[in-house]
């Protein structure tokens, strides 16, 4: 149900690629790449609370996956000093449950609630109170006979992470004292990303092989680090630990990683869309029984990745496929129909 973590650092305890990908997180915010005005209005938040000797107030971490809100979490449980717990909104199926979790943390200490927007709504009505008045009421007994009593809680950081915030209720989302978006990364920081990691792994890498590799990662530091990890088993492969253009080049097309960063997924709806739909408009149930997969892996994997690049729009009628989509798959779009492909302003 949850994990505590009393020196952030013993986290690496798991299998060997998520203890790859957890030695590679920064553990300070100087060493946090990219989110430069997240880490320094996070920087002024934990100083003015360091300087006052009391918790942090409690924060709320929003934006798509892989962007580091997990490694912010740690980052300022090291800052702070403090142990941290760590669980997430579909871990916690009752009331109770965060309940049990409320009243064994001890003073200081930083709950990580990650995907905070999946969490019950029994449990979200205990939270408003926890976080507001540091205090949970204990139902005991049932019926007209059942007594609440009252339990004091030590003053504690709740660290909420959610990649949808606009499922969070009001409620929720206004009792966090400080509200952050992590944006999508550009290519020079990814470089920056993935220099470090390639130092920590012990690799030597070129520069056109950083570059490529960080035009592929679709503005995500967990991505860049996976491709990172695949280039270098292709290159070990071939009896080298240094890393060079043609190794990345030849690697991410072994992984099927284009160079817009699509992958057999996005290129498989792109396809479905133009061949067998003539570029749509097309429901996205029809689309993904096309690609044989869930509705909900499309619209949350492949879908957000493709609009964001101009490939695919979404219409009232239906997903459209853009003069970019078309071109970047090498398709001509059919006569008369410019004016729907039309991605000009």
């Amino acid at each position: 149900m949850s994990e505590r973590i009393v020196d952030p650092s013993l986290a690496q305890n798991s299998s060997e690629e998520s203890t790859s990908e957890i030695a590679l997180r920064p553990k300070s915010l100087d060493e946090f790449v990219g989110q430069h005005r997240v880490r320094e209005q996070l920087s002024v938040l934990l100083t003015a609370a360091k300087s006052r000797g009391a918790s942090a107030d409690h924060i709320l971490l929003s934006g798509p996956p892989g962007l580091g809100k997990t490694t912010l979490a740690m980052i300022l449980a090291g800052e702070m000093s403090a142990p941290i717990r760590i669980t997430s909104g579909p871990a916690i199926t009752h009331a109770g449950d965060l309940a049990a979790i409320l009243s064994s943390l001890v003073e200081g200490e930083i709950l990580f609630l990650d995907e905070i927007h999946r969490l019950s709504r029994p449990a979200e009505e205990l939270l408003y109170m926890a976080m507001e008045d540091f205090r949970v009421d204990v139902i005991v007994g049932k019926g007209p006979g059942a007594t609440a009593i009252p339990l004091q809680l030590p003053h504690f950081t709740l660290v909420g992470a959610t990649t949808r915030a606009g499922l969070l209720p009001s409620p929720l989302r206004d009792r966090f004292g400080f509200t952050a978006h992590l944006d999508y990364y550009e290519s020079e920081e990814l470089e920056k990303v993935i220099e470090r990691s390639a130092q920590l792994l012990g690799l030597t890498i070129d520069k056109a092989a950083i570059a490529e590799i960080a035009e592929r990662s679709r503005g995500t530091p967990r991505i860049a680090n996976r491709l990172l990890r695949r280039v270098r088993d292709f290159a070990q492969v071939g009896g080298t630990s240094q890393l060079n253009h043609d190794h990345a080049l030849q690697a991410l097309a072994i992984y099927e990683v284009d160079e817009k960063g699509l992958d057999r997924l996005d290129r498989s709806v792109l396809l479905a869309l133009i061949d067998r739909f003539n570029g749509g408009p097309v429901g996205v149930s029809t689309l993904a029984i096309a690609v044989g997969e869930e509705v909900e892996t499309v619209e949350a994997v492949a879908e957000p990745f493709l609009v964001r690049n101009g490939l695919m729009a979404r219409t009232p009628r239906g997903r459209v496929a853009t003069q970019a989509g078309y071109s970047h798959v090498g398709r001509t779009p059919p006569p008369g129909a410019a004016s729907l492909f039309d991605t000009s302003p």
